[in-house]
C-alpha cells in the first residue's frame, strides 16, 4: 500500500507513542493533583507547553491544549470574537475549512454577528486589496487558512494580519496543514491566534493545541474547573500532549523539507498530466503547498477513481475527510467557480515526509490503469 493521504491524516511516530506511553500507563496521576503521581503529570504537561510554544517562539502560556484542530480553530474564533466586543463583524473566505464555517455561522446564528466573506480567484487567491475594503470599524475577528486543505494554495498571512491590525481587530488563522511545511514563528506571521492537529505531523488523532496571545481575554467553549489558564476546563491529556511536544521536536526542517517534496511535486504533476489527457491541476500552479496536489477528470467519476486507485494499492481522497460520505461537490472548488459536476471528479493526492519518488511513480502508473 502507497499511502497519499497525509492531508487527511498522517501515521503515529513511534517515538511519540513511546514517550506517551507512561502516562498512558505507571505515570496516571491528574495534574491538577497535589501529590507525587499528579505533580510528576503537572511537571510533564508543562515541559510539553515549553516545546510546543518553542516551536512557534510563544509563550508558554499562550499555548492552551485542544483536541485538534477543530476545537482549536472554535476556541479561537468563537472565543475571541465573544470576549473582545470591538463590534459584531467576522471576515473570512468560503474556502477555509468546515470548522471555520460552522464556527462562523455559530456566531452568525446565535450571537448576531455579521460576515463578510472576501472573494477568491480561480486559483483560490485572496486579495490583500479586498481585505482592505471589508474592514470596518466594528470588526473584530478575520480568520483565514494559512494553506488550503483542498488546493494547496498558501496565502499571505503575514501582510492579511498587517492589514487587519491596521484597524485594530484580530487575527486567527487556520495553521492546520502548514505546521511542518511552512514557517509558523508566530512573531514572523504577526497573528494573534493559530490553530493546528497533531495527527496531521504525526501525534495521535485527538491531539492538539491553539496559540491565543496571552493578553487577550477568552470566553471558553468548556466551562468547569479553570484548567488550561482558564480556557478550557477538563483534566488534561498529559499523555497526548507529550506526544505532540514530541511529534513537533520530530518534524525536519520546514524549508528543506518543503524544497525536497516539491521536487517530488513538479514530477508528479508533470507525469501525471502529460499521461492521462483529461486531468488537470486544481487550484493554483503556483504558491502552494508542495504536499498537496488536486486534480480533476473531466468526463469521468472522482469516486471510481479513488476506488480503482485504492484496488491498485493507492491511497487518496476526493477533498476533506472531514466531508466524508457527502455527496456534495467540494466547496473549496466551487468558491472557485468550477462547474459542480466538474468539482465532482476531484482526487486529492496528499504527500507526507515519507513519500518517495518511488511511490509517486507507482501511483502514475495506478492512476493512468484506472481511467484507461
Amino acid at each position: 500500500m502507497i499511502y497519499l493521504d497525509n492531508a487527511a491524516t498522517t501515521p503515529v511516530r513511534r517515538e511519540a507513542l513511546e514517550a506517551a506511553w507512561p502516562w498512558l500507563s505507571s505515570e496516571f496521576g491528574n495534574p491538577s493533583s497535589k501529590h507525587e503521581l499528579g505533580l510528576r503529570a503537572h511537571d510533564a504537561l508543562e515541559k510539553s507547553r515549553e516545546r510546543v510554544a518553542k516551536f512557534f517562539n510563544a509563550r508558554p502560556s499562550e499555548i492552551t491544549f485542544t483536541s485538534g484542530g477543530t476545537e482549536g480553530a472554535n476556541l479561537a474564533i468563537i472565543g475571541l470574537a465573544l470576549a473582545n466586543p470591538r463590534g459584531k463583524h467576522l471576515i473570512s473566505a468560503k474556502t477555509e475549512h468546515e470548522a471555520v464555517l460552522a464556527a462562523i455561522d455559530f456566531l452568525e446564528r446565535q450571537h448576531g454577528f455579521e460576515v463578510s466573506w472576501l472573494p477568491v480567484d480561480g486559483e483560490g487567491r485572496i486579495s490583500p486589496a479586498d481585505l482592505s475594503e471589508s474592514l470596518r470599524a466594528d470588526s473584530t475577528l478575520v480568520s483565514l487558512m494559512y494553506a488550503n486543505n483542498e488546493i494547496g494554495i498558501v496565502h499571505p498571512i503575514a501582510e492579511l494580519a498587517e492589514i487587519t491590525h491596521q484597524v485594530g481587530a484580530l487575527f486567527h488563522t487556520d495553521a492546520v496543514q502548514a505546521v511542518g511545511w511552512l514557517d509558523c514563528n508566530i512573531k514572523t506571521l504577526g497573528i494573534d491566534a493559530l490553530s493546528f492537529s497533531g495527527h496531521k505531523v504525526g501525534a495521535p488523532k485527538g491531539s492538539g493545541a491553539v496559540f491565543i496571545k496571552a493578553r487577550f481575554a477568552v470566553e471558553p467553549l468548556l466551562h468547569g474547573g479553570g484548567q488550561e489558564f482558564e480556557r478550557r476546563s477538563g483534566t488534561e491529556n498529559v499523555a497526548w500532549a507529550v506526544a505532540l511536544a514530541t511529534a513537533l521536536d520530530l518534524l525536519e526542517d520546514s524549508t528543506a523539507e518543503s524544497k525536497r517534496v516539491e521536487k517530488l511535486s513538479k514530477k508528479f504533476i508533470d507525469d501525471v498530466l502529460t499521461k492521462v489527457p483529461m486531468a488537470k491541476l486544481s487550484g493554483p500552479t503556483h504558491n502552494r503547498l508542495a504536499n498537496i496536489i488536486g486534480f480533476t477528470f473531466a468526463g469521468l467519476n472522482g469516486e471510481t477513481i479513488l476506488l480503482e486507485l485504492e484496488r491498485r494499492g493507492i491511497i487518496c481522497s476526493s477533498g476533506s475527510a472531514c466531508a466524508a460520505g457527502s455527496d456534495e461537490p467540494s466547496h473549496v472548488l466551487i468558491a472557485l467557480g468550477y462547474d459542480p459536476d466538474l468539482a465532482q471528479t476531484a482526487v486529492r493526492f496528499s504527500l507526507g515526509h515519507f513519500t518517495t519518488e518511488a511511490d509517486l511513480d507507482q501511483a502514475v502508473v495506478a492512476l493512468v490503469d484506472s481511467v484507461t
